[in-house]
């Protein structure tokens, strides 16, 4: 059936709309609508092309939301070489550079802009008809990387734009300097490398294969550069920034033309005292020739363009003491090598802590207790230590080793992966760990024990009632009520009942609930229907846990060390004592999905990943996350990934949402 012409219109008009208010909001800085009025045009924009998939367009909104997973990056060359700028650091290259210019061009006098240079990657954006269809990475300045998807994911780069042109122009992505802090805080507490500044982040998020994964990194952008201007009657690089705002770029608003290299100078010199009020990261300025007739007769090397230079600024970086390391022990178990020093005045506050990341960072670095080290600020926010002043040593200087022991309850350290670069407690009953197991323990894909919510566990860890998750079991009237103020009758009765209700769970709710590194709900329940039993889990060997599909060596290796541990045994022994079910009791599938495997790709409208896992096993069937030739069935949700070309491939039957839903 054709789509109604109404509803064209309306399509359309909603896709200005949201482009419009998303270019108020990320290009000018300056919204006339509520987020509130915002998300519900989106939302009605979402519902029209769940309704009439055909209207869906390449430059609607909808397309910023992320979801293509590729397999790999397509190689495509660059129209125009896309050169690197030459680098100077001082007022006397600068005036040298300006010296050649003018001879060369054999002039007494020339106009420069001078444009802040944005800490970031580089990108050519090409657009057709005023809609863009390719993004390309610099590459080696010949060929780049297509990442078209993952371009599409940045707000403040325009999908259509306010002119009808074929062209090509080039920027910057950067991430700003708050989203830069997020992220690292992000990774260091579940133990992944940070990265070491906002340009790194910047380049590692766009070499993501996920365009969802880079759509929850908010990277920003800035455009400067124009393919073959004299194609839109544009003569300088001051008419070309005007024209790109034109269209809809975001262009940085702090550029600035100069009349003499004097100037240039100046703005320099200003830009190297401002630099940190900005919210994201510059390490310089470039210094262009103004004309573009000019810039053509000056021509370039085959480096780096005659008519430009990078002027870098100082980086300020201080030099004190590293007096004592100190080992923290996060909620994760994750332990972190803390540097204290003599404080230091950097970037306008007094540092006299940063943290090491991990101890990788250190082995790198050479980093050792009692050095003097260069300090600086990651991004401008984070104090980080680069590195020792090895000069200033004498001897006495201590080597920093890892724990053998957590430095909080002295149970055993270790990595759960073979690749991973974080040291963490291994103990469940570490104190500083107890709450965050207890809270995974008595959720609701674990022993869904309701009642028992983050707060009130705190305050049994404090009282002492709960040194392990086996104590749970352990509670009575008296204990809970000894906890005083705000534990009433209503409560306590509806705690106890919970509790004894869970000591008849599932199997695999029980090993979910234990914390076991790497092992989550699938996982669970693959190894309580292979062993049948907790005891059984408990005494695998290597070789057997491999035979479980989907159990890797890392995984069968976090088993086992889990399972060794006394701490863990005792526990394990408690809760067989309270008589909480170890057994598997097999339940015969029965349903229209019996002896079928499902995948899903893309989301789903109607429930999250974890809750189609569960209706479809609800149903008889069996839910699996990869899909592989004995797949029956390929649920289809918005914006699949490659698992959709992978089913047709195989020949595997292919259903909608909408379809499955009606069948099953």
């Amino acid at each position: 059936m054709p789509v109604p012409e109404d509803v064209k219109e309306r399509y359309e008009k909603l896709k200005s709309e949201i482009e419009e208010h998303n270019y108020r909001y990320y290009v000018l800085a300056n919204p006339i609508i509520s987020d509130e009025e915002y998300d519900k045009l989106f939302k009605e924009l979402l519902e029209l092309e769940k309704k009439y998939p055909e209207l869906k367009a390449p430059d609607s909104p909808t397309q910023r939301i992320g979801g293509i997973v590729l397999d790999e990056f397509k190689k495509v060359p660059h129209s125009v070489p896309m050169l690197s700028l030459d680098n100077t650091y001082n007022e006397v290259d600068i005036l040298e550079f300006h010296e050649r210019v003018l001879r060369n061009l054999n002039r007494s006098q020339i106009d420069y802009m001078s444009e802040l240079k944005i800490d970031g990657v580089s990108v050519a954006l090409r657009y057709s008809n005023g809609i863009l269809n390719q993004g390309i990475t610099r590459g080696d300045g010949i060929t780049g990387e297509d990442i078209t998807e993952n371009i599409k994911t940045i707000l403040s780069i325009p999908l259509r734009l306010k002119k009808q042109v074929d062209i090509e122009v080039r920027g910057e992505i950067f991430m700003p300097t708050r989203e830069f802090a997020r992220i690292n805080a992000e990774r260091e507490k579940n133990g992944l490398q940070v990265f070491a500044n906002p340009r790194n982040a910047t380049a590692g998020t766009l070499k993501l294969l996920d365009s969802k994964e880079v759509a929850k990194r908010k990277l920003d952008s800035f455009m400067y550069y124009i393919i073959y201007p004299e194609n839109y009657n544009l003569k300088t690089q001051e008419e070309a920034l005007k024209y790109l705002k034109e269209l809809g770029f975001k262009t940085n608003p702090h550029s600035r033309k100069q009349e003499n290299i004097s100037g240039v100078i100046e703005y320099w010199k200003e830009w190297t005292k401002k630099r940190r009020e900005l919210e994201y990261d510059v390490d310089g300025i470039v210094v262009k020739v103004n004309e573009f007739e000019l810039q053509r007769a000056l021509g370039e090397t085959v480096r780096s363009p005659r008519w430009a230079i990078a002027l870098k600024f100082p980086s300020e970086q201080k030099e004190t003491k590293l007096i004592k390391i100190h080992f923290q022990v996060g909620s994760t178990g994750i332990i972190t090598p803390v540097a204290e020093f003599n404080p230091i005045h950097l970037e306008g506050t007094t540092v006299k802590r940063a943290s090491l990341h991990n101890f990788e960072y250190i082995k790198e670095r050479d980093i050792r207790e009692g050095d003097y080290v260069l300090v600086e600020k990651a991004g401008g926010i984070i104090p980080q230590v680069i590195g020792p002043v090895i000069e200033k040593r004498t001897g006495d200087e201590k080597e920093i080793v890892p724990p053998e022991k957590c430095p909080v309850c002295g149970g055993k350290v270790g990595k759960i992966k073979s690749d991973e670069v974080a040291i963490r407690c291994l103990n469940p009953s570490c104190p500083e760990k107890l709450v965050r197991v207890l809270e995974n323990f008595v959720s609701r894909d674990a022993m869904n024990i309701q009642g028992l919510g983050k707060k009130l566990l705190k305050r049994m860890v404090d009282a002492g009632l709960l040194k392990d998750i086996a104590d749970i079991y352990y509670l009575d009237e008296n204990k809970i009520r000894s906890l005083g103020k705000g534990i009433g009758d209503k409560t306590i009765k509806n705690v106890l009942t919970q509790i004894e209700h869970s000591k008849n769970r599932e199997l695999y709710r029980l090993i979910n609930a234990l914390g076991i590194p790497n092992v989550g709900t699938k996982t669970s329940k693959d190894l309580a229907k292979h062993f049948k039993t907790l005891e059984n889990l408990m005494n695998a060997n290597f070789d057997e846990l491999l035979e479980v599909e989907g159990i890797g060596e890392d995984t069968a290796q976090a088993i086992i060390n889990f399972f060794s541990q006394n701490e863990v045994k005792l526990i394990i022994q408690k809760l067989k004592d309270a008589g909480v079910n170890f057994g598997y009791q097999e339940k015969e599938k029965k349903g229209p999905l019996s002896g079928l495997l499902v995948c899903q790709t893309g989301a789903l409208s109607r429930m999250t990943r974890q809750e189609f896992a569960e209706y479809v096993e609800s149903k008889g069937g069996t839910f699996t996350d990869n899909l592989t030739r004995k797949t029956n069935i390929l649920v289809v949700g918005e914006n699949p990934g490659s698992k959709l070309d992978k089913a047709r491939q195989y020949g595997i039957t292919i259903l909608s949402e909408e379809e499955f839903f009606e069948k099953y």
